[in-house]
């Protein structure tokens, strides 16, 4: 079965903010199903050290509460003001533990609906079972209500709908996106399916539910803050935080939030413009078909700031040996269309 909606349309795509270098060797002009092994080489680490223990004194950083830095933020929770910590959206820090009103750590994807099993060797667990992109601080008793459940379908806050369990409207997208993670890290072992309720995107293997939840619920402050802390203790980083268009990309269904900007629909194919030599120490020559007749060069840092403009009648090279090694996006304009590619300077 073809486990990947085959885009046919060239994908333009400019990448801004500090995620720049970790993706400096992905190519993310890909779709389809290039574009999740590409995503799943980059993602894919074996990290020996890191333990399920280690997740006690993660969490009090990654999921910090933004608002209260001595608290974490609760996965499902929603209320903080009814009385009852099972609802509890923040808690203290130091509340870690088993009992009433602590918090303990939720595999997101449940260990036991993986295939196999994550493994469990309490707090030495290593690898799949102790993947700090899966696992969320949470009440003891709502992670105890949740328990091994399938998600599903609904609105308002987390809780239990037909005997599967509904994350809640605040939690739905980073839901989304961590089985996004999970599956394109760890292949058919946390297949979708496994963990959720509903229909498959088209031929794909990737569920129109948590498609359609990454698209409601954008990406929040807490994921933001997620993401860079485990870059460098762990090794890797969730891509669909950092730009959650890339689900579309490679599975289809409703277009996602595309936090890179200039990602767009192109009629050129990429083989109307050619960049030489690249990667560039000094000039770099810009040679575009007939069909495409160049006006402008634009080139912009990984930030998103221009760092240089010029006409293409003045010249057709831009020269790069001011600038400081890395990646960059050079925009190049005819009269009616706009083509952007990646640099690299030496």
């Amino acid at each position: 079965m073809n486990k990947f909606l085959l885009i046919p349309i060239l994908f333009i795509v400019q990448i801004t903010f500090a995620q720049q270098s970790y993706y400096n060797d992905v190519d993310l002009t890909l779709t389809g199903q290039d574009l999740y092994f590409e995503l799943q080489n980059k993602i894919d680490i074996n990290n020996t050290t890191f333990t399920y223990g280690d997740i006690r004194d993660v969490v009090k950083i990654t999921d910090e509460d933004p608002l209260t830095n001595s608290n974490v933020l609760l996965i499902y929770g929603y209320d903080d003001s009814d009385g009852n910590c099972t609802t509890d959206r923040s808690r203290d820090k130091d509340d870690f533990g088993g009992g009433n009103c602590e918090y303990n750590r939720e595999h997101t994807f449940p260990r036991s609906l993986a295939n196999p099993p994550m493994p469990n060797n309490g707090n030495n667990t290593v690898g799949i079972g102790a993947d700090p992109q899966n696992l969320r601080p949470s009440d003891v008793q709502a992670n105890g209500n949740r328990g091994n459940k399938k998600f599903i379908t609904g609105s308002g806050n987390a809780g239990s709908v037909s005997s599967s369990w509904y994350p809640g409207d605040e939690w739905k997208g980073d839901v989304a996106r961590i089985m996004m993670y999970m599956y394109t890290r760890y292949g058919d072992r946390c297949l979708p399916s496994l963990v959720g309720n509903g229909a498959t995107q088209g031929s794909t293997d990737m569920l129109e539910l948590f498609l359609q939840w990454n698209v409601d619920d954008p990406v929040s402050e807490l994921e933001d803050q997620r993401n860079p802390y485990l870059e460098d203790e762990y090794g890797n980083r969730n891509p669909f935080i950092d730009n959650p268009v890339l689900a579309t990309i490679i599975w289809g269904g409703p277009q996602a939030e595309d936090r890179w900007g200039l990602l767009s629909f192109q009629d050129f194919s990429a083989n109307a413009l050619n960049l030489y030599p690249n990667p560039a120490s000094e000039k770099i020559w810009v040679q575009s078909t007939t069909a495409f007749q160049a006006k402008s060069y634009v080139l912009f840092d990984l930030t998103g700031r221009k760092v240089l403009e010029q006409t293409a009648t003045q010249e057709n090279f831009i020269n790069v040996s001011a600038f400081k090694s890395g990646m960059y996006l050079l925009q190049v304009t005819s009269s009616e269309k706009r083509i952007t590619k990646k640099i690299i300077v030496e």
